[in-house]
């Protein structure tokens, strides 16, 4: 019984000792990390994030800038000014929503045509390069980088971790692990595998497709309702005499007070109206 004790102990000792003794990973910010997903999602990931934030600086300046010259009201020009600052993460968000419902869409076309070189005599690799000239053309970049990876390092799997950072998205995310597992277990149910795949994604494309649809009204409902008070606002600018009236103190608050209230019944109706979004697996 001392010598468990004495066991516990020491080692809960050395527990606290390497808390404060061992050298920690640096610890990435958040911010950073959520831009670059973005980024990549986009297929934007050659962007620098430096370059990105300078952009929307530079895109928030010039709408500040705009709207003082026009209103000749500060705090007005500030509002159109972080709108502007946040319009490209908007675009790119935007972008990122639309190029993963590209490739969803494309996916099964890409699976189908790895089951046709499969069930050819291809081996795995030369088939997947093979969609870098014969695949659907949202994916040949991808796959095309692919090829040129293998070729030069004839590593299988360090190509396919890149290619699954070249795509970032999470259907590709399983393909690629569906077709590491397949490489490395082996056997002859690849073909059956790939089959099967595409089926599946097909009808989850369809299913996706049809809730997207209905939920169209909603997010649209909640762009024009948010949108609306700041259209009116920037016809206002035109009229010097009533748009200075939100120089005050009072104007100031209504500003804010408006500002805050758009963003909070933004992000309600669209977190009440959202679907299910699909994370990226061993990413």
């Amino acid at each position: 019984m001392g010598a468990l004790v004495g066991l516990g102990v020491g080692v809960g000792l050395l527990l606290v000792w390497s808390a404060f003794a061992l050298p920690r990973p640096p610890a990435r910010p958040r911010g950073e990390g959520r831009t670059a997903v973005l980024l990549a999602r986009a297929g934007m990931a050659e962007v620098s994030l430096p370059g990105f934030v300078a952009l929307c600086l530079a895109t928030g300046a010039v709408a500040g800038a705009v709207l003082q010259v026009v209103s000749r009201t500060p705090p007005v020009a500030v509002a159109f000014g972080l709108m502007g600052a946040y319009l490209p993460v908007a675009l790119v968000a935007g972008r990122a929503r639309r190029r993963q419902r590209e490739l969803a869409e494309v996916w099964p076309e890409a699976v189908d045509n790895l089951a046709s070189a499969v069930r050819a005599g291809m081996s795995l690799p030369d088939a997947l390069s093979a969609l870098g000239t014969r695949g659907p053309e949202p994916l040949r970049p991808a796959f095309a980088a692919f090829a040129l990876d293998h070729q030069v390092t004839g590593r299988f799997g360090e190509s396919l971790d890149r290619l699954k950072d070249r795509l970032a998205d999470p259907v590709g995310d399983r393909v690629v692990e569906g077709l590491r597992v397949a490489r490395e277990v082996g056997g002859g149910d690849l073909g059956r595998l790939l089959r099967n795949l595409s089926g599946y994604l097909r009808e989850e494309a369809r299913t996706r497709s049809e809730l997207e649809s209905r939920q169209s009204w909603t997010v649209n409902g909640a762009r024009l309702a948010v949108a609306a008070p700041w259209l009116v606002l920037l016809m206002m600018s035109f009229q010097t005499e009533v748009i200075r009236r939100y120089s005050s103190p009072a104007g100031v608050l209504v500003l804010a007070v408006g500002a805050v209230a758009c963003v909070a019944a933004y992000r309600l109706m669209m977190r009440l109206g959202r679907l299910p979004v699909e994370q990226r697996i061993l990413s």
